[in-house]
């Protein structure tokens, strides 16, 4: 039909073949079909080469007209254009790995960073104080840079208890292209939000936690393209979750001894969780064990670490009374009366958390209180 093509490939799964024009311009078809996709207008000059994120959730072009452009294969549109070459671009290709950009604000934030660091993986980060929103336009900024293939971030932040913004953060990971992933440990199954509408790729959480299992395992939650397109990417065999997926879809069983006794606690707690009314209802409970810890700490001279406007009700930190607070002398008289609270701080400033999940209710809560006021008269 007197195409011109430059560049030709196929996506990952073999379905569509996607080719670019001597015009610029970039066209794909069903292999199946034959039928023509798209047929759109994409650079200024002949289009050279194109690569296909491993996941196929993005395709990259690059021309003669020193841009390289990047395509969410959902919608063809163009989210990203990466300017300022000084001469024609000829070659494009994606890493197996990318470049993480880790949005830090509190110790699980840091271990995130951790694990890319340990294993070598390029990474990057935006940081911001324990008791603070990460800075969204700082996280736009970084990523209009254009070098960044996955976005990281927690949900809850326990080491202050900050609820961090994961559906703004969730849109800039989508807007730039990014592979968009979330730690949900202390959050999932206690708060109420949307995966789908977040724009999350991958979220990790707990079997405990306000799940309300026992410890033991962990999971996730993703979206099948993504998943499948990590092959090959996995470090270790124990965490290759792609295997263990396939294993499971295959025959129903793990790799590996699996966790019996936990996975049974498991089921008991999904139980439990639906015929207490499912994340709504439990989330209201959180909330007013949140409440009436607050109400009763503040009564008796406590302020909390964070302010009560980025408060989550998962867990709250508080500022110790006075410089010379023995914190550890404090844990140990509550636990003689029956109370065991989070022992010791993650954060860089003086307080102590107090956890609002679990089998626990607003009576239980105003009974913590309680103690900790006898402990304070004691201390004092």
């Amino acid at each position: 039909q007197g195409y011109q093509f430059a560049s030709v490939t196929f996506n990952p799964d073999g379905t569509q073949i996607i080719a670019g024009e001597t015009n610029g311009r970039l066209i794909g078809w069903n292999v199946a079909t034959g039928k023509e996709i798209f047929n759109i207008e994409a650079h200024q000059d002949q289009v050279r080469d194109l690569s296909f994120m491993p996941d196929g959730h993005r395709l990259a072009s690059c021309s003669w007209d020193h841009t390289v452009k990047l395509w969410d294969t959902n919608t063809w549109g163009n989210i990203a254009t990466l300017r300022d070459h000084v001469s024609h671009v000829n070659s494009v290709s994606f890493s197996p790995d990318g470049k993480w950009l880790v949005v830090v604000n509190g110790a699980y934030g840091d271990r995130i960073m951790k694990i890319l660091q340990r294993y070598g993986i390029d990474a990057d980060e935006i940081r911001s104080d324990e008791n603070e929103l990460p800075d969204l336009d700082a996280i736009s900024n970084a990523l209009s840079g254009g070098s960044f293939s996955y976005l990281a971030a927690v949900h809850c932040e326990t080491t202050s208890g900050i609820i961090n913004p994961v559906n703004e953060i969730g849109l800039l990971a989508k807007e730039h292209g990014c592979i968009y992933f979330l730690d949900s440990m202390s959050a999932f199954g206690g708060i109420e939000f949307n995966v789908e509408k977040s724009g999350i790729d991958f979220l990790v959480s707990s079997a405990n936690k306000c799940i309300e299992g026992v410890p033991g395992f962990g999971f996730v939650i993703c979206r099948r393209d993504a998943l499948e397109g990590t092959r090959g990417y996995a470090r270790t065999i124990s965490l290759d979750i792609l295997s263990q997926w396939e294993g499971l879809e295959k025959s129903g069983q793990f790799r590996f001894t699996p966790p019996t006794h936990v996975l049974i606690a498991f089921a008991k707690a999904l139980d439990e969780l639906r015929e207490e009314g499912g994340i709504v209802a439990r989330s209201k409970r959180y909330k007013v064990n949140h409440t009436a810890c607050l109400k009763g700490m503040r009564a008796l001279g406590f302020k909390e670490y964070v302010a009560e406007s980025l408060q989550g009700h998962i867990i709250t930190s508080f500022l110790y009374p006075k410089d010379s607070f023995d914190f550890e002398k404090f844990y140990d008289l509550l636990n003689d009366k029956g109370f065991v609270i989070y022992p010791g701080k993650v954060t860089k400033a003086d307080c102590f958390r107090i956890g609002h999940i679990g089998h626990i209710f607003e009576k239980d809560t105003k009974s913590l209180v309680n103690a900790i006021s006898e402990v304070m008269e004691e201390l004092n």
